[in-house]
């Protein structure tokens, strides 16, 4: 996404307008129950009174520079979901009170033989996917250094205003996994429904928590929906970029949303990121030993066959890549 309207397809197909009757469904798994759970969470203080609820609930997935953003996967990854789903830029938070412009500095940027200065903001996008199970608000900013209750009541406000029906918190960390096996990514919510809908857990984390932690719980207290999403980045290759983790992501978001992404450039990159990484560890035996050991770990947890569920969700994928990605 940049701060420019991102080109759009004009096709009546792409559209993202509800489809008519005959067409394909909302897709079956974790983007139908999801969807059903925000729309029958619709009120009339939400939608308009006397209005009937959307067909297609809001959902605002954010995601934030910084802390929360091991390797820039969060952020890349929901700034990969916006440019392939066409989305427009709505709104800003550049309230210059919430950053400390020393630790997230402006940027100088030429274009043209004209120079500017891009300060620190959180930006807001609107999407309307066709054949997705929502539309988006995508939020993607740096993470303020100040007054994070008045930020968090800032953006959450800005929910309300645009009818949104629950939240999707995006966040990435370091953690003890091989670069070599699949990037865990898990969900969790503070929603007791939502927890038996989608078949997750609630939080267990206790200790420092950065603006998508508070985020999270803020939305879940003020009676929003919201789901926290999180990658696992291998500690000792944690630098941005790293492909393989906002691939993750992003296939996540895919299944709890209902969409259908062209990831074939985020897929080379990060088989070309997992090639660079190989070639690193073969040049250092230690690095090696500490790869091989985590694999073994890795390989001893997930021993188990894989669960009915995940066997329909990557079921489900495969039939929403028959049909052409959004965009």
């Amino acid at each position: 996404m940049s701060d420019e309207t991102a080109p759009q397809d004009s096709s009546p197909e792409d559209s993202g307008e509800p489809q008519a009757a005959g067409e394909s469904a909302l897709p079956e798994g974790f983007a139908q129950r999801f969807a059903e759970h925000l729309r029958a969470n619709q009120t009339a203080a939400v939608t308009g009174e006397g209005q009937a609820p959307r067909s297609r609930p809001t959902v605002m997935v954010m995601a934030f520079e910084g802390w929360n953003d091991a390797g820039a996967a969060a952020s890349s990854a929901v700034r990969a979901v916006g440019q392939a789903c066409g989305a427009e830029l709505v709104g800003k938070v550049d309230d210059e009170g919430y950053y400390d412009y020393q630790f997230s500095r402006p940027k100088v940027r030429s274009s043209g033989g004209h120079r500017e200065i891009i300060w620190p903001s959180t930006k807001i996008y609107r999407a309307r996917p066709a054949r997705a199970a929502v539309d988006l608000l995508l939020v993607h900013g740096v993470e303020p250094s100040f007054r994070w209750q008045a930020f968090t009541a800032d953006l959450l406000t800005r929910a309300a205003e645009n009818d949104v029906s629950g939240i999707i918190l995006v966040g990435a960390l370091l953690a003890d996994v091989p670069h070599t096996r699949p990037i865990p990514a898990s969900l969790s919510s503070e929603d007791v429904a939502l927890q038996e809908i989608l078949d997750i857990d609630e939080p267990t984390y206790e200790g420092p928590t950065g603006i998508v932690g508070v985020l999270a719980h803020t939305a879940a207290q003020a009676g929003l929906p919201a789901v926290s999403l999180w990658a696992a980045i291998p500690h000792y290759v944690g630098q941005a970029p790293s492909p393989k983790a906002q691939l993750a992501i992003m296939r996540e978001l895919e299944d709890l949303l209902g969409l259908t992404l062209d990831e074939s450039e985020v897929v080379e990159d990060a088989e070309a990121w997992e090639r660079g990484v190989d070639d690193l560890a073969e040049e250092d035996a230690e690095i090696a030993d500490y790869v091989k050991r985590l694999e073994e770990a890795t390989d001893t947890t997930n021993l188990p066959e894989a669960s009915g569920e995940a066997i329909a969700q990557e079921f489900e994928r495969y039939l929403r890549r028959r049909k052409r990605p959004e965009g």
